[in-house]
Formats: C-alpha cells, structure tokens, sequence
C-alpha cells in the first residue's frame, strides 16, 4: 500500500473509485440517479466546466496557474451577446471572434509570465479583474441571446444509448480528445511536461519554454472562451456574473483528477473524472433535497483538503526515493 500511494496516478486511482462508490451509493439511495439520462445530465450540465478544467491541466502541469478562466469566460458571453444583439454579426462570425480573442488574452498573460518573469498568480490575477471589469463596460446587465444557430444549439437533442446529450457535450468531448493528444503524442505536450518538472532543466535541454509558456496560456485562454461559447448556448445570455468562481471549480476539477499542483505530473482525461465528481456531489445535494446548495462547497473543500494531503505525503515519498 505504502507503494501505491508514491505511484504519481494514484490520485487518479482514488479519483475513479471515489467516483464509483458516490454513484454506487447514490444510486442504492436514490433509484433514479443511475438512469442514462441522469449521468447524461452530469455532462450536459457541466459541458463548459469540462472545457476550462482541460484547459487548466495544461497550466498547472507546467507548474502555472490561471485565476482569468471564469472571467475571461463572462467577457466570451458578454461579447458574443452584444455582437450578435447590437453588431448584427454572423453567428459563426461571433463565434470565431471571440475564441481568437480569448486565446490572444491567454497568450498575452503567458508572455507577461514568461518574459517579464512575473509570477502566474498575479498576472492571471490582473487578468481575472480586467476581463470581469471588461464585461461592465459592455452592459452592466444580462444580454438576452436570440440567435436561431444558439438557440437551435441550446435546444437540440443528440440521441445516445437511449438517452440524449447537448451539443455541446460533443464539443467538450472533442475538445478533450484533442487535448489528450496534444499532451501525450506531441513535441509541445512533452515540452510541457518538462517545463513542469525542471523549467532550467528544460531550457538546459534545448526546449522552446518561452514559445510553450505562451501557447500553454493561450491554449487555456481558447478553452475558456470555448467554455464562454458553450456556456451562452446553455444560458442563451451574456452577463457579467456569469462564472463567478469558475476558476476554483475548475482548479478543483484538475486537482481531483490526479493533476500534481507542484506541476510535472497529471493526466488530461483526469479532468473529466474530476468534473464528473463535482456534478456527481451537486446531483446527490439535489437529490437529497433537504441539503442546502453550500454543501456543494463544504464537500469539494474537505475532497480538496484530503488531496492536497496525498500529493503532498506521494511528494515527501518520491522525494525519499530518490534520495536513496
């Protein structure tokens, strides 16, 4: 057992089974929470979650962090909401503008990082305040989204083993995918995995740290104005006030998912059985009914407690290991 626990994947490992067991015994509690459409409804629901925490194991793998991704998020939903409203813009028009400009947000601060040596914390920091503050200049109130493509998006069901799934669980799946092969098949995903674990030993080998640095934040700033796209599908709106507190559920999502917060270490699939245990706890409060909403958030921080203990004493064993 002892060797188990100072395995990097087994937070993973626990991950899964934690996921299982939350299931197993929700679904002896409650008969329906095991219907197709109910586990369904864990995606659909967090589809946008899924695409921000993707984006985040890539950050905090390399050793980052990305406070922006929620507000960066409600500026995605406030600017295609005012394009579409009051601009008159093509929809797919919209949609393309505000992924590039989420993307040129994130590799912004990650060159802010990288070559003015600033700290992730407060560049991203300065990044969350900017982009909420952003959101007010456009309208302080919510923008209603009748677009027909968005609203056809938030309403079309895809059939699926006898139950349906949104849109945008497809391309939240995709975009999961994509990142996995990005982070396991490719010279960047390598070149952040290094960066993650020794950034001077990875410049001593030759890699690009500057050029990935800055594509991993942009990668991230994508996926969060992905999510924003999602996310206005979902709630057919623009508002400032969307998201708020995104950017802990999706660090959350990465940790629980087996991603080290001291970097060099983590699985992107780890993201979705991270977010799935969020949604799982949020279904078993709904379920329950006599709970209030706040034991969402009481439960997610004692996970996050017991989690940051593991990784810390798998840390304290590696260490020994190697020294010896």
């Amino acid at each position: 057992m002892k060797g188990l626990l100072h395995t990097p994947y087994f937070t993973s490992l626990v991950t899964v089974l934690l996921l299982v067991v939350m299931l197993g015994l929700g679904g002896a509690a409650y008969p329906g929470l095991l219907s197709t459409q109910v586990i369904f409804n864990l995606l659909i629901d967090n589809a946008f979650l899924l695409v921000i925490a993707v984006g985040m194991t890539f950050v905090i793998v390399s050793g980052g962090i990305d406070l922006s991704v929620g507000s960066v998020l409600a500026l995605s939903t406030m600017i295609a909401a005012w394009l579409l409203n009051v601009a008159h813009w093509p929809p797919l028009l919209v949609i393309v503008t505000v992924l590039a400009l989420g993307t040129v947000f994130g590799a912004s601060m990650g060159a802010l990082i990288h070559y003015f040596k600033l700290q992730p914390f407060i560049v991203t920091l300065a990044g969350m305040f900017l982009a909420r503050g952003l959101c007010y200049l456009i309208s302080i109130n919510s923008i209603t989204i009748a677009d027909p493509l968005f609203v056809a998006m938030s309403q079309t069901q895809l059939g699926f083993l006898g139950g349906f799934v949104s849109p945008g669980v497809v391309i939240a799946v995709a975009t999961l995918l994509l990142a996995i092969w990005l982070a396991h098949a490719t010279p960047f995903g390598r070149a952040v995995y290094a960066i993650g674990g020794n950034e001077q030993s990875a410049l001593m080998m030759g890699l690009p740290v500057g050029r990935t640095k800055v594509f991993i934040y942009a990668f991230s700033g994508f996926c969060a104005a992905l999510g924003g796209v999602l996310f206005s599908f979902y709630m057919l709106s623009g508002y400032g006030l969307h998201a708020q507190g995104t950017e802990l559920d999706a660090i959350a999502a990465v940790v629980i998912g087996g991603t080290l917060l001291s970097g060099g270490y983590g699985y992107v699939a780890g993201a979705l059985s991270g977010v799935l245990v969020l949604g799982t706890i949020q279904t078993l409060i709904a379920f329950d009914g006599t709970l209030s909403s706040w034991w969402t958030k009481i439960v997610i921080g004692g996970l996050l407690f017991v989690f940051c203990v593991v990784q810390r004493l798998m840390a304290m064993g590696q260490k020994n290991t190697n020294g010896s």
